[in-house]
């Protein structure tokens, strides 16, 4: 399945149906709802699912976003907060994400599970990189250190969200809601890359599920944590989906497949027809880089 996330659109609707015609024109009959929906994008939405004209894959939390917030916010409430009131806030606004992805009959809830607390390292390394340091002892000194200071500082994050996540699966479960748990591009974000066989053998239900950004993947590759298909397919198992972009060196995501350095005919034995492949691309993309991006990604992967 083919989808498209409303990250692309949503900040230029006030209508929530026009703005599902839109990606409808565009070829889709699924669309995944972002975490820039707006409450009062929810009225057009429910009447263009209501009429046929769009069905919906998945729901990136937080969705709607909470009263009051009008930008994209998926970090707004971690679930790896130490202050209590925060994870509350956390849980609330996600259970009533559920809630809406059952009013619209979505499969998915795409989720960001929270980070260490810990100085800006990903913002340095993308630095180095661009300055060609990749590889210098400098270089190596400081993801020798990252890897250190994450080691250290992870264990009561890991925990605070793994206990949020406990508390949310129960109602997933009861809903029919595979929960996706995505990988992150910054280096103190959880599950760490080498971590996620730890927290599936931690969350054995099949309602607990991984979600592939593939952007994302592909950063961390640039950084030298990871190696960007070898990961995937290590987690094949638990894979539920994908959120689709390219990435121009070194961490420049959300550009349209084929502008960028993701090499989609590698990870292509590991897509299958019932993956969820979700389109996820910059607002600054016009029409027709993303018609491009499209037909490009569809001629690798195939058009199921």
């Amino acid at each position: 399945m083919y989808s498209f996330s409303t990250c692309w659109n949503s900040h230029r609707h006030t209508d929530g149906r026009a703005m599902l015609r839109e990606i409808r024109d565009l070829g889709f009959d699924h669309a995944e709802l972002s975490h820039g929906i707006r409450v009062s994008l929810m009225p057009g939405i429910l009447e263009a699912v209501d009429a046929g004209e769009m069905k919906i894959s998945s729901l990136h939390n937080f969705c709607p976003l909470p009263m009051g917030v009008t930008h994209a916010a998926p970090n707004l409430y971690q679930f790896s907060d130490e202050r209590p009131r925060e994870r509350e806030l956390a849980i609330k606004h996600t259970l009533k994400t559920f809630e809406f992805a059952s009013r619209v009959k979505a499969s998915v809830v795409v989720l960001h599970l929270g980070s260490i607390e810990m100085k800006d390292y990903t913002g340095k390394l993308g630095e180095m990189l661009e300055r060609g340091e990749k590889g210098s002892a400098k270089y190596e000194k400081l993801c020798a250190e990252i890897s250190k200071v994450r080691e250290v500082k992870k264990i009561k994050f890991v925990e605070r969200t793994n206990d949020t996540l406990r508390k949310l699966l129960p109602e997933a479960e009861k809903r029919g809601l595979k929960l996706g748990c995505e990988n992150r591009q910054a280096l103190e974000e959880i599950p760490l890359e080498s971590d996620f066989q730890f927290f599936f053998r931690e969350f054995p239900s099949p309602n607990i599920v991984y979600w592939h950004d593939c952007g994302h993947a592909q950063i961390k590759e640039n950084f030298g944590f990871i190696h960007h298909a070898l990961h995937l397919e290590s987690l094949a198992a638990r894979l539920a989906g994908f959120h689709v972009h390219d990435v121009q060196f070194p961490a420049r995501d959300h550009c349209a497949p084929g502008t960028g350095t993701i090499d989609y005919a590698a990870l292509k034995p590991f897509v299958k027809p019932e993956h969820i492949k979700v389109f996820e691309l910059s607002p600054s993309l016009p029409v027709e880089a993303v018609k491009c991006g499209i037909a490009h990604l569809k001629l690798i992967l195939g058009n199921e």
